[in-house]
């Protein structure tokens, strides 16, 4: 599901006035994906605790961060360490950290907002007509992001060698059948990708 701004205002509103963190999995909505740079400008919240990765190093090294506001972070700093003992073996790591940078440095060269309109209005058009399938309960589509959601489960002995004859890799997760191109996917290789998942989804 996509969480709507007012629902993600809401819930900011409800944990400052339980004094609770508010933490937002950014990891694979973050840089862009949705249209906005992160998910959460959506609604014009900032969480207390957010956790980013995969587009930060643009797929070309693993790379994650977890960022905290200035109170969150005091308290660790408090402790007898000074600083928060946790975090995975390759914490740090100088290569991903000088990929990720220059992957952001990327981002900002170009009018990243647009081609991701682009992106999402082809999405709009091209997945509409799944919603006439009876096998289809949902079509989602926001920014970069295209979900088909079926009445029932993929089978995925079936579906995976349709997607790979038809040229598209694409990795059905349950019920849904997704896609998130890279900004740079030209219109008719997304006509690809999307037309594959109409025929899937009209189970054709």
């Amino acid at each position: 599901r996509f969480y709507s701004p007012h629902y993600l205002k809401r819930v900011r509103e409800l944990c400052d006035e339980y004094d609770v963190l508010l933490l937002a999995d950014e990891i694979a909505t973050g840089f862009g994906r949705t249209g906005e740079l992160f998910a959460c400008d959506h609604a014009k919240i900032s969480p207390d605790i957010m956790c980013i990765g995969k587009a930060i190093s643009g797929g070309f090294l693993s790379f994650a961060a977890t960022l905290a506001t200035t109170k969150v972070s005091h308290v660790f700093s408090r402790g007898e360490s000074g600083v928060l003992m946790h975090g995975p073996t390759f914490m740090g790591n100088p290569l991903a950290c000088a990929v990720s940078l220059e992957s952001l440095n990327i981002l900002e060269s170009y009018d990243w907002r647009k081609q991701v309109k682009d992106i999402e209005l082809q999405l709009q058009t091209e997945l509409e007509p799944c919603r006439d399938s009876p096998f289809v309960k949902d079509v989602r589509v926001l920014g970069a992001i295209g979900v088909v959601e079926m009445i029932e489960p993929f089978d995925m002995k079936v579906t995976q060698p349709k997607l790979v004859d038809n040229g598209v890799w694409l990795r059905p997760f349950g019920k849904l059948l997704y896609t998130m191109p890279p900004f740079i996917i030209q219109s008719r290789e997304l006509r690809q990708i999307t037309k594959t998942m109409v025929a899937l989804a009209r189970r054709r």
